[in-house]
């Protein structure tokens, strides 16, 4: 237990100090929420009904899939794996260290939009706040799954930054955060489901729990958990 609560306080420290996770998780998404909300609140005033939402969709979404993966390939295509397995460490210590860490930051990033957009912008609050916060909760643990999928399958840096857009930007764009996903052809509705920010949208607005509207995002995780595992032996047999 000590060595992971070290790992987990060591990964968090080099976070803060990582400049790509600083721009990610905090800098960009949360310049983001002050730019956009002045304009969102001022284009369609019930834009405050669910600001806190959208906001926080984007911000996880950008911090987990583009500022994640590269500290996952950090670790996993240098040298620190085969340190890994010299000292018998299990190679998914990795894993459980960058995601817990990531979590806070996100979890920080989150509440500081979730505290910031009632006092800047009349947001309303969501009604129901431990529900939020446990669906927010899950949606972080998701799009994190995918971000390490993404970390774990492609070594090169430069590729990496073109898949975590490729996945990022319909992510965004076809959530319903910036429009609603009505407005969007039949197609590209369709679409959009496949990502989880459209399910943690959702989830983020709704008011009672329904276990029906957390069956994607399980099913997201679940092929996810899958795919890690099969990287993490396929990693393994390389090491």
């Amino acid at each position: 237990m000590k060595a992971i609560l070290y790992g987990i306080g060591l990964q968090f420290k080099l976070d803060i100090r990582s400049k790509t996770l600083l721009v990610t998780c905090y800098l960009v998404p949360l310049l983001f929420f002050m730019i956009m909300s002045g304009i969102f609140t001022s284009l369609m005033p019930d834009a405050t009904q669910t600001l806190i939402q959208s906001m926080t969709i984007m911000g996880v979404s950008m911090g987990a899939l583009i500022g994640v993966p590269p500290s996952m390939v950090e670790i996993y295509s240098t040298n620190i794996k085969k340190m890994y397995s010299a000292n018998n460490v299990p190679l998914y210590f990795g894993i459980f260290t960058i995601v817990i860490s990531a979590f806070i930051h996100l979890m920080i990033m989150s509440f500081i939009i979730f505290i910031a957009a009632p006092i800047i912008f009349h947001a309303s609050a969501p009604e129901n706040i431990p529900l939020y916060f446990f669906t927010l909760s899950l949606f972080i643990i998701v799009s994190l799954s995918i971000s390490c999928v993404l970390g774990l399958a492609i070594k090169n840096q430069a590729k990496l930054t073109m898949y975590s857009q490729v996945v990022f930007l319909p992510s965004i764009m076809l959530s319903g955060i910036m429009f609603p996903s009505s407005f969007l052809p039949d197609l590209l509705e369709t679409i959009g489901k496949i990502f989880p920010a459209t399910w943690g949208y959702t989830l983020l607005c709704q008011l009672d729990i329904n276990f029906f509207t957390f069956i994607p995002l399980l099913i997201i995780f679940s092929i996810s958990f899958i795919l890690i595992l099969l990287l993490l032996k396929k990693a393994q047999s390389e090491s």
